[in-house]
């Protein structure tokens, strides 16, 4: 029976804990935390797949998510038609060159037999291919930089709306775990996390310095909103009379309303995740997946393409952290690459994953809701706490002071605390899997 009632007590602990920020600091703090933990959510969910269901160890999650956010920049920014006159043609050249040295490669490999002469051929052909298409590219590149690097210095993009680029970050990020996929999953799981985390280093690296497309750490702001703007809220009378009648300013209330639809917009790609998540997992594919990852031998005893349905979990989940990507970039308005440390925020989502409870979809989201919400109060927190403890302190005192400093610390000891208790007293997370 307790087993049972164990998610309801959970999710509402986490929905009493939301209230009381809203009610001690403000609302509008309590919707910004709320808006991030759908976002991780989703994140965590994309990393459930991958792992929960078929024992995958990614370590490069913020690499697909910095894949979904700069979907963000190249859907919805115009595009810069003097970079595009500048270089434009340059880049699009050196494109093909690349793509018709890679088939020129794969045809090498293919058609000629095993052998020097191949190995011959396939090094001329990969050596040629890159000198002719930097030849291209180069000067290209420095072409579309010098056009006002303070304000564009970049292609832009194509100015659709900010919510195609959900689809397209998931597009790209499923388009990339298919190459990492080929090149890694014949690895063991710890050389496996290796590969991702390097690669995962590569395509943020690539995302700081390639300015042409990203404009690298000068960042992208001022991205388009999928959702109304507060300083024309303020404006509207039936605002106005709404936030009248709630004994709210129109700037209190423009922040909130622009914040519940931002979190509208969220839920329902959460909700739309989780309810797919929630079909595959108990269908007769998600019992092969489980299968395969509690005993990949017997597994493809019986005849399972362990390989390849790997790959397909692995695509599936990157699609999902390419979409929270996304998400995160629009909730945001820019796109900042240095941003996305892989050995900082991969931490944070798989304590979200472990902490939920691994295998378990609503795990996983308890966990996306948990973890965040302590990483964003765990200073304010610490603060009152350090103020507690040193109010018999002298207000000159050096200890105090440090002690007060030292709150600022306290995310990091925040989640490690949490993990140890959720591993010793419950060590299948806050919502095992059944």
């Amino acid at each position: 029976m307790m087993a049972n009632a164990r998610p309801y007590l959970m999710y509402g602990a986490m929905a009493l804990a939301l209230a009381t920020v809203g009610l001690v600091q403000s609302w509008s703090l309590a919707l910004a935390i709320v808006n991030l933990c759908l976002i991780s959510a989703v994140m965590s969910l994309g990393v459930n797949i991958q792992w929960g269901y078929a024992g995958l160890f990614n370590v490069g999650v913020m690499g697909f998510a910095a894949l979904g956010g700069v979907t963000g920049v190249l859907i919805s920014t115009p595009p810069v038609m003097a970079a595009w006159q500048a270089g434009g043609n340059g880049i699009i050249v050196a494109f093909f060159i690349a793509l018709a040295t890679i088939l020129a490669a794969i045809f090498v490999l293919k058609r000629l037999a095993p052998g020097r002469r191949q190995r011959l051929v396939f090094i001329a052909v990969i050596v040629a291919g890159y000198f002719a298409t930097r030849y291209a590219f180069d000067p290209a590149v420095e072409s579309i930089e010098a056009v006002e690097p303070a304000k564009t210095g970049y292609l832009g993009g194509f100015g659709l709306p900010i919510l195609l680029s959900w689809v397209a970050g998931g597009i790209l990020a499923a388009a990339a775990a298919w190459v990492v996929g080929k090149i890694a999953l014949g690895l063991r799981a710890d050389y496996l996390a290796i590969a991702t985390l390097g690669i995962s280093e590569i395509i943020v690296a690539a995302l700081k310095n390639e300015d042409w497309l990203t404009r690298g750490v000068k960042n992208v702001s001022g991205l388009p909103r999928p959702v109304p703007y507060e300083v024309d809220l303020q404006q509207a009378v039936w605002l106005q009379e709404w936030a009248a009648t709630l004994g709210a300013t129109p700037v209190e209330f423009s922040s909130i309303f622009v914040k519940l639809c931002y979190a509208a917009l969220f839920a329902s790609v959460l909700l739309a995740v989780l309810w797919l998540s929630e079909r595959a997992l108990n269908s007769p594919w998600g019992r092969m997946m489980r299968a395969i990852r509690d005993n990949e031998v017997s597994a493809e005893a019986m005849g399972k393409d362990v390989t390849g349905r790997h790959l397909q979990v692995f695509i599936l989940g990157s699609a999902v952290i390419g979409i929270a990507g996304a998400m995160l970039t629009t909730l945001d308005g820019q796109f900042t690459p240095a941003s996305y440390q892989p050995l900082r925020f991969t931490f944070i989502i798989w304590v979200m994953v472990i902490v939920g409870g691994s295998g378990n979809n609503w795990g996983a989201v308890l966990g996306g809701f948990v973890i965040w919400f302590f990483w964003i109060e765990a200073e304010p927190m610490g603060l009152w706490l350090m103020d507690l403890i040193t109010s018999g302190m002298a207000e000159d005192s050096g200890l105090r002071r440090h002690l007060l400093n030292s709150a600022a610390h306290m995310r990091l000891m925040t989640m490690g605390l949490i993990l140890l208790l959720v591993l010793r007293f419950s060590p299948r997370g806050l919502i095992p899997e059944r």
